[in-house]
């Protein structure tokens, strides 16, 4: 009987220490997170943060949440707030002023972990200091040498909005789902600089390239993507959507690895084709691979970034546009009024209409900014402690400039939240906005912006020329969004009636 007593004295005394000593860890758990995240003085305002996860849950689980509730913390917290995702320690960054004063101070990208796992630090949009210097000097380069801003790359937009607009006629007026169909041919703009080759809309590869981004891009809004950045150490042994995401990358490499390869073949040094023929040039100059950043790696996610930032951006865009036209018919009756104008319904668009076109062209810029597909910019990263408008920022910090609130900013805009093209116009002509930032600004400004301009203008202008577009029969559309690396539309069908 003593014996058991004892026994059980001593189990009570076991578990009391275990219980000792688990809450004497998360307290130090607890006070450590506090001692690294505690706020210095004179920083950013912000909503409350819980221990670990920050200001996570304060968003829920729909990352399409995340935009609309940040610009409720704006009013409530002013121009400069601070959010905490995890262990990822923000600040967000509104109105003009600022903007533009952030986006020329830091310049630094920050490190995402789902974006090393799958780039390291190789490729144009998320590399840092000479890697980075080198890569955009090189990419501006080429893109200037293969055509941008000359008649030689606007002639290869036109022949693939021809193709668009012939793809889009054989649905005969009847529904079908536009994606697919515009991102074939925005995708192939970029493919003839990329690769030096255009591909048939039913080219197998070709199609697999589109349907493993598609993939890729759409389960990086998942929530369990997110938690990875917050969360590496321990996501990375979990299954779900984000390792599908990896895996897809991975998969997109070892095609443009193909690629490569395939290149070498015949290549010739003194005739180049393509970015991947230039690259591979600009490789023979540097031997000690140790002192340069041309290597195969960093080829492959070189071309990777232009690919992917060269189709879903413009290709979002243009789908935006086509919604817009539909359901305000009245812009699209007057966008068709001055192309049957200006270029009739045979001759091809070009980008010297633009300037005698000033309604079209208002028309795509407010597209642009009322869909805002990238909200919150691409994220820099303060390099060192800085004083920023007032406030302390600490070294290692992101930063976030808020275009959402910027190209909704009631004090620059006459009907923020309403579709108007007459934002972009003044006495009948076409006016430029300084607070249009869909391309960013400064040293990291999309170094494609050029190339971009001019395929929304011939693409919007040629398919307009063409076709009136309508909702499908008993089919409201609606303004719903999906978060992929951009904002889009929800999937959709759309008519495309060819016009007498």
């Amino acid at each position: 009987m003593l014996a058991t007593v004892g026994t059980l004295v001593a189990n009570i005394c076991s578990a009391i220490h275990l219980w000792t000593l688990l809450l004497t860890l998360l307290t130090l758990l607890l006070l450590a997170d506090y001692l690294k995240n505690r706020r210095p003085k004179n920083y950013p305002p912000g909503p409350w943060r819980l221990p670990f996860v920050g200001n996570l849950f304060q968003f829920g689980l729909d990352v399409s949440c995340l935009y609309s509730r940040i610009q409720l913390f704006v009013k409530k917290y002013g121009n400069l707030i601070s959010l905490d995702f995890g262990h990822i320690s923000s600040v967000v960054i509104s109105g003009l002023p600022l903007i533009k004063e952030a986006l020329t101070d830091f310049s630094k990208r920050p490190s995402i972990p789902s974006r090393e796992h799958v780039f390291k630090d190789n490729g144009i949009i998320f590399s840092n200091g000479q890697k980075w210097k080198e890569q955009r000097r090189f990419t501006l380069m080429v893109l200037k040498n293969f055509g941008v801003g000359k008649k030689s790359l606007e002639q290869r937009i036109q022949e693939e909005a021809y193709h668009l607009v012939k793809a889009i006629g054989e649905e005969k007026g009847q529904p079908f789902d536009p994606h697919f169909r515009i991102n074939n041919a925005v995708s192939n703009v970029i493919c003839s600089i990329n690769f030096g080759e255009r591909f048939e809309y039913n080219d197998s590869k070709f199609q697999e390239l589109l349907k493993i981004t598609n993939e890729t891009i759409s389960s990086e809004a998942s929530m369990m993507l997110v938690l990875y950045n917050i969360l590496p150490s321990i996501m990375k042994y979990l299954p779900g959507p984000h390792q599908t995401v990896f895996r897809n990358w991975e998969r997109l490499k070892l095609i443009v690895s193909h690629m490569v390869e395939s290149h070498r073949k015949d290549w010739n040094p003194d005739e180049p084709r393509d970015f991947i023929d230039a690259f591979l040039t600009e490789m023979t100059k540097y031997p000690d691979k140790t002192t340069t950043s041309f290597n195969e790696e960093n080829l492959i996610c070189s071309c990777l970034d232009l690919f992917i930032g060269g189709t879903e951006t413009i290709s979002t865009t243009l789908r935006w546009a086509l919604l817009y036209m539909i359901l305000n018919p009245e812009v699209q009756e007057r966008v068709h009024s001055e192309i049957d104008g200006v270029i009739g319904q045979w001759r091809q668009p070009s980008t010297g209409d633009r300037d005698s076109m000033p309604y079209t062209n208002a028309v795509i810029h407010e597209v642009q900014r009322i869909s805002n597909i990238v909200p919150l910019n691409v994220p820099r990263e303060v390099t060192a402690d800085s004083a920023f408008a007032g406030f302390y920022l600490p070294k290692g910090k992101m930063i976030l400039t808020n275009l959402t609130a910027l190209h909704r900013d009631p004090k620059e805009w006459a009907t923020p939240d309403i579709f108007n093209p007459e934002h972009f116009l003044e006495n009948g002509q076409f006016k430029k906005r300084e607070s249009f930032l869909p391309f960013s600004m400064g040293k990291r400004a999309c170094p494609g912006k050029q190339l971009a301009r001019s395929e929304l203008f011939i693409f919007f202008t040629a398919l307009m020329q063409k076709f009136t577009f309508k909702a499908p029969d008993n089919e409201k559309l609606s303004l719903k969004v999906r978060i992929f690396h951009t904002v889009s539309p929800v999937s959709h069908c759309i008519c495309a009636v060819p016009r007498q």
